[in-house]
């Protein structure tokens, strides 16, 4: 079973999100749906299939949050940082430049602000590696190399 790292704040938010679509949007899709059904003929109504379509998305939606949830692991800070897991924020060495990453689960990714995915080609390739290491990463340019400089 697949699992979805996220910290603590990603998932309230999720379950946040959950809450106002089942509680809110639900009732006004009901309530859309009912307003188009007085205009009659459904099979030439637009506002009623557009509604539909709307209504179907928001349950894919629900759906998918739901899953997600159930399989969602909370990222917890690690006391010992001798090798990168996720959670861990590592400064590495490309050539001459210094990067900053922290590795987060799909769900979480940003990066601009240097949160990458546990499941990308760079994220996976830190991942058990230690202060010192070599760390080699196979991207579409060709092969990349970084040295681990720091874990916390």
């Amino acid at each position: 079973m697949p699992k979805y790292y996220l910290t603590k704040e990603r998932l309230e938010e999720l379950r946040g999100e959950l809450n106002d679509l089942k509680d809110k949007k639900r009732l006004e899709i009901a309530e859309k749906l009912k307003h188009a059904k007085e205009y009659g003929d459904l099979s030439e109504n637009s506002e009623y299939a557009q509604t539909r379509e709307e209504q179907s998305v928001v349950e894919a939606r629900i759906f998918e949050l739901e899953e997600l949830l159930k399989k969602a692991v909370i990222i917890k800070k690690s006391e010992r940082s001798d090798k990168v897991e996720v959670g861990s924020t590592i400064t590495a060495k490309n050539g001459g430049k210094i990067v900053c990453y922290t590795i987060v689960g799909a769900y979480e990714t940003k990066p601009e602000e240097g949160k990458i995915s546990d499941q990308s080609p760079l994220g996976q390739s830190f991942l058990g590696h230690q202060v010192g290491d070599s760390v080699v990463v196979n991207a579409p340019s060709g092969q990349v190399v970084y040295q681990l400089m720091k874990i916390e």
